[in-house]
């Protein structure tokens, strides 16, 4: 590809796709745009040739993290407007064009015999591509024409961001814990996790990820949090949730029980005469902590039936269905469906 073609051409409109585009989505894109332009589907058709030409081309940089990383610099600056000179023989100052530039850039010779064009950035000359180069991609570097143009960022450059996954236990999510993570160069990185952390969270640990330049900041580190599920206890926001087993009697009558929580402290709920399976009690306070306002315990009640009953548990059940007079518990719910 001529490099101009870089400055010149929007791969992203040319696969209609946003900037941000993940590479799913791009992947999507090309492959629908190929299919229907792909010269066997057009014979003879020139127009279609040149799309499908132009949509591989576009897929071959997007798809590419290197070559899209490059590409969004270069129209970046191309939107801001930048302009460049390159140095004539003997070393006078001439207009040049981009490709004297890029073909410099990206691996021709801009030299004699492929040699790469360096100017002195003394005595008004031009400064060498290099310095260029790392300005646009994240190095320092002296400004271009004498503080006109394009002028390169300088000073050090910021550590670059690492990514990391760990997996807690439900309690150690709920309450927060320290955690030792292993990184790519043998070391460890030691972190706390805060309370209340959930299933697929992404923390960013400032100043964990790869070291800057001197004086520059470290990059930080992108933990993504796999909390693994508890036998009893499940999650909705900041309450924790529980299914509390109650008996027909307690459930009828009235009771005070004990309700497990996750710091293994119970504690005591009332249940009201004539509770129904379902209903949700509250506890106050003894959910995902929070400094501020913490969540709460929903204990859920559910009615549990005995699978044997003794002779004189089914006599005392017989004579509570002669007393309940035919009562018919479905009664509203058949009257609600006609509706």
């Amino acid at each position: 590809m001529a490099s101009q073609d870089w400055f010149e051409k929007d791969f992203y409109a040319i696969l209609g796709v946003p900037q941000d585009a993940d590479e799913a989505a791009i992947k999507k894109a090309y492959r629908k745009l190929a299919r229907k332009h792909h010269p066997d589907q057009n014979p003879g058709d020139a127009a279609a040739e040149q799309r499908f030409k132009d949509v591989g081309e576009a897929n071959s940089v997007l798809s590419d993290p290197e070559k899209r990383r490059e590409y969004d610099a270069i129209r970046q600056m191309a939107r801001g407007g930048a302009r460049f000179t390159a140095g004539g023989p003997g070393g006078g100052a001439t207009n040049g064009g981009f490709e004297d530039i890029f073909s410099s850039m990206f691996g021709g010779g801009g030299g004699p015999g492929g040699a790469r064009v360096r100017y002195s950035t003394g005595g008004g000359g031009q400064p060498d591509l290099e310095d260029i180069l790392g300005g646009m991609f994240g190095g320092g570097g002296p400004a271009y024409g004498g503080g006109t143009g394009f002028r390169a960022p300088t000073g050090p450059r910021r550590g670059g961001d690492l990514t990391a996954r760990t997996t807690l236990s439900f309690r150690d999510a709920v309450n927060g814990a320290t955690v030792t993570l292993g990184t790519s160069s043998g070391g460890q990185i030691t972190t706390r996790i805060p309370a209340g952390v959930k299933d697929g969270q992404k923390i960013r640990l400032r100043g964990k990820g790869q070291p800057g330049d001197s004086g520059a900041p470290a990059g930080d580190l992108i933990l993504t949090i796999t909390v693994e599920k508890h036998p009893v206890f499940g999650r909705e926001g900041d309450n924790l949730t529980v299914d509390l087993p109650v008996t027909f009697a307690e459930a009828a009558l009235g009771a005070t029980v004990s309700v497990p929580t996750l710091d293994g402290d119970p504690v005591k709920v009332r249940i009201a005469p004539g509770t129904p399976s379902g209903r949700v009690l509250r506890v106050k306070g003894r959910g995902v902590p929070r400094k501020d306002s913490p969540g709460d315990l929903m204990a859920k009640v559910a009615i549990v039936v005995p699978q044997r009953l003794s002779d004189d548990a089914r006599a005392a059940v017989e004579t509570l269905r002669e007393l309940d007079g035919g009562h018919d518990p479905r009664a509203e719910l058949f009257e609600k469906a006609r509706r």
